[in-house]
């Protein structure tokens, strides 16, 4: 059944039609995307856990939200540091 719901939630992605969370923190001035999930209540049930991830991480000023992409890139950092050679450590628990 298992294998049944991930086949489900790639197709979707594929597709650009699956839910994904994403997080924007002020400090880093980074983007997260997590994800993806087959539904919206899915998506909304688990971003508790990153949303306590991040910042338990140190992240500050977050903001969520719940959205159906299909994104590129699992982690867009907008901070200067990191592009100068430095890099923030991504949260991904319950990833798949």
């Amino acid at each position: 059944m298992k294998a049944l719901k991930e086949l489900w939630v790639n197709l979707l992605n594929f597709f650009g039609l699956s839910w994904w969370v994403e997080i924007v923190t002020e400090t880093p001035r980074c983007t997260y995307y997590f994800g993806p999930f087959g539904s919206k209540k899915e998506a909304e049930a688990a971003r508790v856990g990153y949303i306590e991830d991040l910042e338990q991480e140190g992240a500050q000023g977050l903001v969520y939200n719940v959205k159906r992409c299909k994104p590129v890139n699992l982690t867009v950092s907008d901070d200067p540091e990191d592009r100068m050679g430095f890099s923030t450590s991504p949260v991904f628990s319950g990833q798949f």
